[in-house]
């Protein structure tokens, strides 16, 4: 029996192909990791990034031909196979202005609603030649930042303020009317959404001074705009087959927002999912907010919607080449997986040199930048991290249990794929190499190593 093994290391190797023998007898002495297929946990649905106007903007500055090789690295069999885009409503802080969909005083009938031209020049014919490119169904999800500013208590974009009013009434109508109104829009364009988030860190919008766009909400609030105004009028219109995600914040927050509004019977029953962001996640234990929240609503998906590297002060922006960042990235990405989360979402597609475009100069990161001098862009570590999981674990794959036999430093997952064969991704975050034997009790026995500061994926069928 073959095994294909898939290896990127911290010295350069990126996602090198070779094959193994699965031996009837176990050799080695070290480490010994055991699938455990019959012990079933959750189902993937996929792993993405973000299409921001700031995205849209960096790969349209590229030739065609450049713009066609970024698309297929993400989106094609010869790329990495991502199956999940993250599209704003409207402007958010990678973009280059502020607007919403409906910046006309008190149009709570909404007769000005309009995409931009961030929509229908950028992003819109972007996500149309990805869906093109990819061999896997890709779904949509969108999330926004901002309501028109009529809408809000504050009058303004950023800042400390919340929809005006109370769930119910005319405010909080108008707002749900308009995620319709977006979806429809969209639907136009002949592109449909899988989900969508309720407010993108509607925390955020609690904070006073706070620099871009938000929404602010507290978990109660959120539970009964849900309840009152979202919900009822998403499952009345034609996308009652929209899924809503609630949260789409610091995963801190849990479990008491997941409390909050899922002990409500009628905001649960609107409810399909909780999305997470990384940006908290040293201050907030993945077993005691994903583990715990997991625990008292096992039925509810879990998925981190955001994530990137370079978003705290003290931190340089863009940083090419760091493998830190890659291990920062699959490590984030294994522990969201042990503790039941179904998907992961990074944010821009693709950024300057800079980290930006950001009107507000709060530069990051991305597995790919773009360097619109030279025509060209760079797949940084954190783009063969992510590849690691989004090109080997299509949606429907399950993660299955697997023991390690002693105490060790690696992050390790498995998991089952639809057509039946076996996933273990493998990821060493120190400088150690790690002899290690990979146990299937259908077929046997690999011999193999994790080099110190590497990545691997294992696939291999079992019948």
């Amino acid at each position: 029996m073959g095994i294909s093994r898939y290896e990127s290391t911290r010295s350069g190797r990126r996602m090198e192909m070779s094959t193994g023998t699965i031996q009837a007898n176990r050799t080695g002495t070290g480490l010994l990791l055991t699938l455990q297929p019959e012990e079933k946990f959750q189902k993937v649905k996929g792993f993405g990034g973000a299409m921001t106007d700031a995205a849209g903007l960096n790969i349209l500055a590229l030739s065609p031909s450049a713009q066609n090789l970024l698309l297929k690295s993400y989106f094609s069999t010869e790329g990495i196979e991502y199956n999940i885009i993250r599209v704003p409503m409207a402007s958010c802080d990678f973009s280059i202005s502020t607007y919403t969909y409906d910046d006309y005083l008190d149009d709570f009938q909404l007769q000005n609603f309009s995409l931009s031209e961030e929509d229908t020049k950028l992003k819109i014919p972007l996500i149309h030649r990805a869906l093109k490119m990819t061999q896997r169904p890709i779904s949509l999800f969108a999330s926004p930042w901002t309501s028109p500013t009529w809408l809000k208590t504050n009058g303004a974009v950023n800042g400390k303020g919340s929809l005006k009013g109370q769930p119910g009434d005319i405010y909080h109508q108008t707002w749900a009317n308009y995620f319709v109104k977006f979806l429809n829009a969209y639907a136009e364009h002949k592109l449909k959404f899988w989900a969508v988030t309720v407010e993108n860190e509607p925390t955020a919008g609690l904070i006073t001074g706070y620099p871009f766009q938000c929404l602010g909400f507290t978990a109660e609030h959120q539970r009964d705009f849900i309840a009152h105004d979202l919900g009822p009028v998403l499952a009345n219109s034609t996308h009652r087959d929209v899924l809503l995600l609630m949260l789409d914040d610091q995963r801190l927050l849990l479990p008491k927002w997941a409390e909050v509004v899922l002990n409500d019977p009628v905001a649960a029953k609107y409810v399909h999912g909780i999305a997470v962001h990384w940006y908290m996640d040293f201050l907030a234990p993945a077993k005691s907010t994903l583990g715990e929240t997991h625990r008292l609503f096992p039925n509810t998906m879990l998925f981190a919607s955001e994530a990137c590297v370079g978003s705290k002060f003290w931190e340089q922006s863009v940083r090419l080449g760091s493998w830190d960042r890659g291990m920062q990235y699959s490590h984030s990405i294994i522990t969201n997986l042990l503790y039941h989360v179904a998907g992961w979402t990074d944010w821009n597609l693709a950024l300057n040199l800079e980290g930006g475009p950001n009107w507000v100069r709060n530069f990051v990161d991305s597995p790919i930048i773009v360097d619109i001098a030279k025509d060209t862009f760079y797949k940084q570590p954190m783009f063969y991290h992510l590849g690691h999981f989004s090109k080997f674990i299509p949606e429907n794959s399950q993660r299955v249990g697997l023991v390690a036999s002693e105490k060790n430093d690696l992050d390790t997952v498995a998991l089952i794929r639809p057509d039946g064969s076996a996933v273990v991704v493998v990821l060493n975050r120190s400088s150690k190499d790690v002899p290690l034997t990979i146990s299937d009790p259908a077929i046997g026995f690999l011999e193999t190593i994790s080099p110190g500061y590497s990545i691997h994926t294992y696939l291999w069928r079992r019948q």
